[in-house]
Formats: C-alpha cells, structure tokens, sequence
C-alpha cells in the first residue's frame, strides 16, 4: 500500500463546477491548477476528480468514448499532465475516476462490437440474442435491461445504468444461458487486460491512482462477488510490479469485501451496510434538532476495522456528487462539529468541493446530463462576490449550472476573513489532523462513548504500536451536536488524563467539555479534542 496514504485528506473537485479559467462557462484543468494551492492551504494533500475523459455526458462523464483522451470542454492531455506536475510540486497527489463497468454507446469499441461480422471487439460487451425472446427487461439482479435496434448482429446489448452506458464484458459468475461467458474466459479476461492499459496510460502520465466507479459490479452474476474480487487481485499484483506507490479507492460500499479484493479504500456511502447515513443527511446525529443515534454506525464501524486490520483503509466522505449536500440537514455550526468528526477518525477523510464553507444543495434545478436530484448538489463553486461567485467569467446563461445567487450564498474570500467561519475550523482541524499521527489514518481507536443524542459521542485515537511505547501518543474527542449539556462516564484510564491543562486542550467548537465530579460533561453544541496525559 502506498506509504503517503497514512496522511492523506482529500479533496473530491467535479471539475466542470470548480473553476472556469476560458470562460466558457464550464470548469477545466487550468482552472483546477489555478486553485491548487487554495486546496493545499485548506490542509488537503490529495485530489480526486470525477470523470474527465472523452464523453458524450449523457452521464456527466460516466459514459467514456475514450479513456486515453480527456473531454475538449476541461483541456488537452497535456493540460492534464500539467496539473499531475503541479499537484506534486505542492506535495500533492492526484486520482482520476475509472469507469470501468461500462462505455457510452458511441464510443468506437461499442461501435465495433455492434457490427454483424466478428472482429476484435465483438465480444468485448455483453449480447443476448434478440431471437431468443424480444423481451428487453432484465431477468437478471446484475444487468439493468437490454438495448435492441441499434445493432448490425441481431443481439441486445446490456446495459448498466442508464440506456447509453453498454456493459462492458468481464464474464458471469453463474453461467445459465450459452451467450454468457465465463468469468475466467480469455473473452472476460480481456477487459481486464484493458482496464490495466488504462491505468498504465495515465500512470505514466503522472496520476497517483484512480477511485474506481461500481467496483464491485463487474462480473456479472456474481453474488459473493468471488470472480470480480479475484479480477481486482490481478490488477493490483500488476500494478505492484509497475507503479507499487499507485492507489485503487473502490465504490463498493462494503470495505471487508473491497480491501479483501486488493484496493488500498473503500468508501462508506449511502448505500451499504455502513449506516453513513445516520450522520450527516437522514435523522443526522449531528444535528440539534434531529433525535439521531450514533449507535449503529459505531458498531458497524467497529466490525469493518476488525474486518480489515491491516488490509487498507475506511474512507468516511463528507458528500459526493451523487449525494444531496451536508448543508441541507446541519447548519453551519453543526457542520463545523460534522466536520471534527470526520477529520479525527481513522482512514482517509474526503471533503466534497465547497463543504468546507457549507455551500448548500439547489433544490429545483433541471437534470443536468443525467444529474436528476443529484444535479442540486453538483452547482458551482463559490470563491467570491463577484460576478458568477468567482467561477466563471462567461454569461450567467451560459454557466454549467447556475450559481447560488442568495445574498448569504457563502463563498471562500468571506469566510477567509471571519476567524469563525466554518472554512477556518475545517482548515484548523485538516491542520491538527497533520500534526499529530494519533489522528491519522493509521491511528487505532476506541469508542468510549456512542449512543444517541442524549449522550456524547466520545471516542479515543492512539498510535500505532510500531514506534514502541514512549512514542505513543492518546487523543480524546467529545463531540455534543445536542442543545442540552451531555454527560458520560470515563473508563479510570481516561478518567484522570482528560485536561488535566490548558495546553492539553488542542482543539474546541464552542464551551470546552471537562471532568468534573468524576464525569465527562460536554456543553451542548460543542466538540473538544484533548490530549492525554
């Protein structure tokens, strides 16, 4: 696993809402370098960016027509390798999204593999005969429904997500029908070959690794997920021989499974069995006025890390691209205790683009290339008040998305002079993150506390063994998003250790919780990270 990963903070930039530098109206990559060191400043040390090769964006980018060519709206290859060059002038490190699964259906293979005699490409997606029943649903949990009519050969193609995204073919765990191959056919076993040409291209052009879209959905009929784990094994043995310090993040949704199958992360999100959800956006812990319950993802949590001990890393998002925005459920003040949360746990933490200063989801808005509800949380970034928020110089009609034009729209120069901002505590606690490895990915930790909200979450991080003894080092944090003081008791351990002086305070968002009379008291709405003795 890549050495640099045990510091790592990300940040997710959607890159045609981030910066527009040509004034088109859409972000690019000149954009995205002209605002690096902005992310370097906030503390962040690594970038993902969403899809940015060719597309025909019926799925903003989730569809490729090719994966060796970046889209013309955001840049050249070169540009693109002009931002891997920057990013690691700064210290940083760059992973692009792999869609993998699937393929817009004019990409050229798809094109190929349409036509009625055989050629290099005819096997590469999935078909069914149309003669064997004009029926175009799908019988099956894997495949979402079949395309006729838009091939020479009289087959319908398979398609993942939406009807322009044509299943690439890695094979069938279950073999039923006699159009299914293998998952250890040589036919299954080419797209793994490409996908490992891929990687190599951009590897080579200085990306660090890649998150990979619908990891776990390859092999299709694939229930325990045996042949698409084993695929992911192969591609990580290459890449160890090749590029050993390149970094695979899954969306799988189910760490145990994805770390197991070779990736060095694997997100919790909103579907799975994580219970993510219960954070941030439905009944939200951390919200005052919810009635939320952190007990369940505490307990889950603890199974993953014992489930993958040694095998990689959690990664706990504060929102995604597919996500309704953390703004629409917490405040700002109850972002800034989301946020001390995040940035304390183990693995690595993703900052959405534009969470650090609590831009809000745009209810309403038209599905932008395939976005529907999503499309609210995928709205520019705001830098200023200038004219389009500091995104873009081009006409508001001519803007991507429209910006949040609020008068209290929040924006990066506003919050960088308010010493209160949420933007100062995210950059405070990315800041304290860094300077103490307790708090890194690596860092072991207890749940000292976790139920629901008439009680504080509180849990303690501790480094890892390998330095010996005297350089281990204690962190408790006390986080409680209720309106009403919340008290717990300490295991002894703890008990005396807790601020024990005023140096040992790293950390606060409101009143300082303490022990006193042999209880940890944490005033309402607050979050204090203490050091032990």
């Amino acid at each position: 696993m890549a050495n640099w990963l045990n510091n790592a903070i990300f940040y997710e930039i959607y890159p045609q809402s981030f910066k527009d530098s040509n004034a088109d109206g859409i972000g690019d990559f000149q954009g995205i370098i002209s605002a690096l060191e902005y992310i370097r400043d906030l503390g962040c040390n690594a970038i993902w960016i969403n899809p940015c090769f060719d597309s025909s964006f019926y799925d903003a980018g989730y569809d490729v027509r090719d994966y060796y060519t970046v889209a013309a709206r955001y840049g050249s290859n070169e540009d693109l390798a002009a931002l891997f060059e920057r990013a690691h002038e700064l210290g940083m490190h760059v992973l692009l999204d792999l869609v993998p699964g699937h393929t817009a259906i004019d990409n050229p293979w798809f094109k190929e593999s349409c036509k009625d005699e055989r050629n290099a490409w005819t096997d590469r997606y999935i078909w069914r005969p149309l003669s064997q029943s004009p029926d175009l649903n799908s019988p099956y949990a894997s495949i979402r429904g079949f395309l006729g009519g838009i091939a020479e050969r009289p087959d319908a193609a398979a398609v993942n997500c939406f009807s322009t995204q044509a299943c690439l073919n890695y094979g069938f765990g279950t073999v039923t029908e006699d159009w299914q191959f293998a998952a250890d056919s040589p036919e299954a076993q080419a797209g793994r070959l490409l996908i490992q040409d891929i990687m190599d291209f951009w590897l080579g052009l200085g990306c660090d690794g890649f998150r990979v879209d619908m990891a776990a959905s390859l092999v299709k009929e694939d229930s325990d997920h045996h042949w698409t784990s084993k695929l992911w094994r192969q591609v990580r043995e290459h890449l160890d021989e090749r590029y050993p310090q390149a970094v695979l993040v899954s969306e799988w949704g189910n760490p145990h499974e994805a770390l197991h199958a070779g990736f060095d992360m694997d997100f919790l999100l909103h579907f799975g069995p994580s219970h993510y959800l219960d954070l941030f956006r439905e009944n939200p812990y951390f919200s005052a006025s919810a009635n939320g319950d952190i007990r369940a993802f505490a307990d889950t949590y603890r199974k993953m890390l014992a489930d993958t001990a040694g095998g990689g890393y959690i990664c706990i998002p504060s929102g995604n691209h597919d996500m309704i925005r953390m703004r629409d459920t917490l405040t700002p003040d109850e972002m800034k205790l989301a946020f001390t949360f995040l940035l304390t746990m183990p693995g690595c933490p993703f900052i959405y683009y534009g969470d650090e200063i609590g831009m809000r989801y745009a209810h309403g808005l038209r599905s932008k290339e395939g976005g529907y509800e999503r499309t609210g949380s995928r709205t520019p970034m705001q830098w200023d008040c200038s004219t389009n928020a500091g995104f873009s110089a081009a006409r508001r009609e001519n803007l991507y998305l429209p910006v949040d034009g609020a008068a209290d729209a929040p924006n990066v120069a506003s919050q960088e002079e308010d010493a209160d901002s949420l933007l100062h505590a995210v950059r405070a606690l990315n800041t304290l993150r860094m300077a103490h490895p307790a708090l890194q990915a690596d860092g072991d930790i207890e749940f000292l506390h976790a139920q629901d909200h008439a009680y504080p979450l509180v849990y303690a991080r501790t480094t890892g063994r390998a330095g010996g003894a005297d350089s281990r080092e204690r962190i408790v944090v006390a986080i409680n998003p209720s309106s009403s003081e919340a008290r717990c008791a300490l295991p002894a351990a703890y008990g005396g250790a807790i601020g024990a002086t005023e140096d040992d305070v790293l950390f606060h968002i409101g009143a300082i919780a303490g022990v006193r009379e042999g209880e940890l008291r944490v005033p309402a709405g607050s979050a204090t990270v203490f050091r032990c003795r």
